[in-house]
């Protein structure tokens, strides 16, 4: 599934680059006009950040997302913030169909295995997105990226595959926003390690080509943000490389 992104900031339709907030580039789309166009276009599930609530949980968009979710012509998992239970209940309430996790699913996994087998696998995404370091390992930076955990990967997912989690949205940091490439080996590990889990590839896509190399390496969904904002192809083209393999 080819799965179209929009990162917000007060509003604003962003990207960051590797997940600095010093480093945003603002578009003039409008993104209910985007929502709007990637339904269109056949896209059936919209990836939406709040980048300002993941930043400082007193400036989270709710109002903005709850518009953005009402009587949507398609699905949205959002995310960004989202650090109580309170805040899922809401953005279900809200009408978005999934719910992604991401500091907090690093630094509280029980709490979020809870909410996993509360609302269900189908309801929450985790965006466990990697840093690599120099020996290989896959480390998770928390707070939108701002801060270390000193938690691999490896070292959470058991816990949330026994609670019930199906869906995890992987971003190779080093690669975001770069449109250099995704780390198709990166996917390839972790799909063949974690069969059970529907992986989300995120970070780097910048031509079809891209796309065409993360066919078959077992991800579920390639997620697509800058490169469809600055028309590197169009969503159709995505969507028609990825189902025409």
């Amino acid at each position: 599934m080819i799965i179209p992104a929009i990162d917000l900031i007060d509003g604003t339709v962003v990207r960051l680059y590797q997940g600095a907030y010093d480093k945003t580039t603002e578009y003039t789309f409008s993104p209910f006009t985007l929502r709007d166009s990637y339904a269109k276009a056949g896209s059936p599930l919209l990836h939406v950040v709040d980048l300002s609530g993941a930043k400082d949980a007193n400036k989270r968009q709710i109002a903005l997302l709850t518009k953005l979710m009402t009587d949507s012509p398609l699905q949205i998992q959002v995310g960004g913030g989202v650090r109580r239970e309170q805040d899922v209940m809401d953005l279900l309430a809200a009408g978005a169909s999934r719910v992604v996790i991401g500091s907090l699913a690093i630094r509280e996994p029980e709490l979020v295995q809870c909410w996993i087998r509360k609302y269900g696998g189908e309801r929450i995404v985790l965006a466990l997105d990697v840093a690599i370091n120099a020996q290989g390992e896959k480390t998770l930076p928390s707070h939108g990226w701002i801060e270390e955990s000193g938690v691999t990967l490896e070292q959470v997912l058991d816990g949330y595959i026994a609670a019930g989690a199906k869906h995890v949205l992987c971003t190779d940091i080093s690669k975001d926003g770069t449109l250099t490439g995704a780390n198709v080996a990166l996917y390839r590990e972790l799909s063949s390690k974690y069969p059970t889990l529907a992986w989300q590839a995120s970070g780097g896509i910048g031509s079809l080509a891209d796309i065409q190399a993360l066919i078959g390496s077992g991800v579920a969904g390639v997620i697509l943000g800058r490169s469809l904002l600055e028309g590197k192809f169009t969503l159709e083209e995505a969507i028609a490389c990825w189902q025409n393999a």
